[in-house]
């Protein structure tokens, strides 16, 4: 499972990434995402219960969408990394580079990625056996800090979060520079989709990335 996961976010170039605190709607959003094609759905720990959540979501998502991959992100401890694997978690992302959490996810041998935001972080990630890391905050640092690192480490396999969006001209700079995968959240999943539950819109739009990745692979400008 856990190179299954690396491999899956290579292939697909994204993941979208939410959080809901109602199951319901959280489900609409995972399946919408899946309808239009993704393969790997991010749903962060950002709110109160937001493990019940989870643990609902990853049961009916396994029964419906059996192929589809669902992890946690917003991960910054042993103890939580431990609490959603037993629920279930097909990986862990964390939004820094916490040792304990990248040992606790490879005693069980599951996909885990760091936030890292300097070469130092990236590279002792990668020697605790890291094999995609998180470059975060993406607006900040920008395609020019991942084209500068890949240089001299052209082994580094690197998940953008933070100002992604679906937009062709900002997915094209990011792979151009070098990005194994985007993660793309609110930009995607934005509140007007929850408040007005366009699922049908979501999808549509997920399908559009799908596409504009297709053919950036076709064009053999990036990956």
């Amino acid at each position: 499972m856990r190179l299954h996961v690396y491999q899956s976010l290579e292939r697909s170039g994204f993941m979208p990434l939410f959080y809901h605190p109602d199951p319901e709607t959280a489900f609409e959003v995972v399946a919408a995402c899946a309808r239009g094609g993704a393969r790997v759905v991010e749903f962060t720990n950002r709110g109160h219960f937001a493990h019940e959540v989870f643990a609902e979501l990853r049961k009916r998502v396994r029964r419906e969408f059996p192929d589809l991959l669902l992890g946690i992100g917003s991960i910054q401890d042993a103890g939580t990394t431990a609490l959603y694997l037993q629920m279930g978690a097909d990986f862990v992302i964390t939004p820094l580079l916490r040792e304990d959490v990248i040992l606790t996810c490879h005693r069980r041998k599951v996909a885990v990625i760091p936030g890292v935001s300097t070469p130092s972080e990236i590279g002792r990630a990668e020697e605790l056996g890291v094999e995609i890391v998180k470059i975060a905050p993406g607006e900040v640092l920008g395609p020019a800090f991942l084209k500068a690192h890949l240089a001299p480490c052209p082994w580094t396999k690197t998940m953008i979060s933070g100002g992604v969006s679906p937009d062709e001209a900002n997915l094209r700079g990011w792979f151009e520079a070098g990005a194994t995968c985007v993660g793309m959240g609110s930009k995607l999943i934005s509140r007007e989709v929850l408040e007005q539950k366009d699922w049908k819109g979501l999808e549509g739009t997920v399908v559009e990335v799908v596409e504009r990745l297709r053919l950036l692979r076709t064009s053999r400008l990036v990956f």
